[in-house]
């Protein structure tokens, strides 16, 4: 007699499907599969080195002040925080069917990263124990220092007659 697959068997498996056709949630299902081995501390998140050096000093101001060097700064940043807030995005309205598309990957990508990390007891308490707590703090501290950082080198550009990096072209 065969057995029916258990509901969070069947979850996983169309977690799997959707991510497989889809390239751009490829490192969020990755993340989500990998979620207890991140909790054990035997996957890290590498940090940028261009992050380091922005939570090491965010205000420093660049040897090279031209505007050139400046939105060359910019740009390494965004390549590793992603777009910033005053980047222009074309103004799309998503049809229903991309929409439901949406949801339906997000909520696969979800069940995935619940029955994922749902794996090990005590999660929180192994987190703390195995310095994947301590990690992810460093990793969010990252983030925001380049952010910052990003920020402050936008401002020395504003401060000149540099063009705004949104309206150069990249």
């Amino acid at each position: 007699m065969i057995r029916p697959l258990p509901y969070r068997s069947l979850v996983l498996v169309f977690a799997l499907v959707l991510s497989a056709c889809a390239s751009n949630d490829q490192t969020r299902v990755t993340d989500a599969a990998t979620s207890p081995l991140n909790d054990l501390n035997l996957i890290r998140t590498k940090i940028p080195q261009v992050l380091l050096d922005a939570r090491k000093q965010p205000y420093a101001i660049p040897p090279e002040t031209d505007c050139a060097e400046l939105l060359v700064k910019v740009q390494e940043l965004d390549v590793v925080l992603g777009p910033d807030l005053d980047t222009s995005s074309p103004s799309q309205d998503p049809s229903l069917a991309d929409q439901g598309a949406d949801l339906a990957k997000n909520a696969a990508i979800g069940a995935l990263r619940s029955t994922s990390e749902n794996i090990i007891p005590f999660r929180g308490w192994v987190r703390r124990l195995s310095g994947a707590e301590r990690h992810s703090q460093e990793v969010a501290a990252a983030i925001v220092a380049g952010t910052v950082r990003r920020a402050f080198i936008k401002g020395l550009m504003a401060a000149k007659p540099c063009a705004h990096p949104c309206s150069i072209d990249k």
